[in-house]
């Protein structure tokens, strides 16, 4: 399949701080793929970059086959942009917002066709401060979509929205991605990463962790765990367990997540053997990506 974005070694500084850090990645044409990670780790930075906003201090970006910072305007033309916050007149009308962008494309837009198949014609008259964070999500997809991009980059654009309007969002840009639209998105929303995204890329401190389809993701022995319920078993002696990097406890369940899950569980059942103390409901489980997530984010912080 076809590379719309590669990025090689890419490297962003402020200063004497290292926001990106080498980064390496492709994405293909046609696919959503998601750049997650915790607040602070460089994703809207990164994405800054493949839009042209920034300049990379090190490496290198071709999106399109342009180079973003120094073919912004020819870029420009074959992308979209749906930033964490739009900067929209509060009193202004969704139809007027809607005319005002669709002004700045000299070819014509699919306005008419976005209003439909968004629903908008009922928020028309409406001030965009009037609007719920649902519809003002809306309004802004279609602003950034209004000349029929290529590659539509969103950044959080679930952030603040409740579960329905959250899923809402997400069933608009799997249309996108069947109209043959590029996405790429940024979340720290470990559900939408899972259950939104072809390929993902997690992030932390500026560096590229891992980079997988997210049921590939789900394989990585670090987000899985042994579970098991006790009411006599003590938190402290599970943590203590040889291999053991982190216990998460919940009254009488215990999800321990370790580099030896065969070591960690033999030193479990002798324990419990020896001193007559059962377990239940043992098992091996895969972990999700948020297991996985709070794996690196823990690591980070070491």
């Amino acid at each position: 399949m076809e590379n719309v974005i590669t990025v090689e070694n890419l490297s962003k500084s402020f200063g004497s701080v290292k926001a990106v850090k080498n980064m390496s990645f492709s994405v293909r044409r046609g696919e959503i793929f998601g750049i997650i990670g915790p607040n602070g780790a460089g994703k809207t930075t990164t994405l800054e970059m493949l839009e042209g906003i920034s300049k990379p201090t090190g490496g290198t970006v071709e999106v399109l086959g342009l180079v973003p910072s120094q073919q912004l305007r020819e870029l420009n033309k074959r992308i979209g942009v749906q930033f964490q916050a739009t900067s929209i007149q509060r009193k202004m009308k969704v139809k007027e917002a809607l005319d005002l962008f669709a002004s700045f494309y000299n070819e014509s837009t699919k306005k008419e066709y976005l209003i439909e198949r968004l629903d908008l014609d009922e928020k028309l008259n409406v001030h965009f401060e009037d609007l719920s964070g649902g519809w003002k999500q809306r309004v802004t997809l279609a602003l950034a979509t209004l000349h029929s991009p290529e590659i539509v980059f969103l950044d959080e654009p679930s952030m603040g929205l409740d579960p329905h309007a959250r899923r809402e969002m997400w069933s608009m840009i799997r249309m996108l991605r069947d109209e043959g639209c590029t996405i790429v998105v940024t979340t720290h929303y470990m559900e939408e990463a899972e259950k939104l995204c072809d390929r993902v890329a997690m992030i932390y401190s500026g560096e590229l962790k891992a980079l997988d389809t997210p049921a590939e993701l789900l394989n990585n022995p670090a987000g899985h765990f042994i579970a098991f319920e006790s009411e006599r078993v003590e938190l402290g002696f599970v943590e203590s367990l040889p291999e053991v990097v982190r216990v998460e406890k919940d009254e009488k369940l215990f999800k321990v997540f370790s580099e030896n899950q065969q070591e960690t569980a033999y030193h479990l059942f002798t324990y419990c053997h020896n001193n007559d103390i059962p377990l239940s409901d043992f098992r091996f489980e895969k972990g999700s990506l948020d297991d996985l997530f709070v794996h690196y984010l823990e690591k980070e912080t070491v």
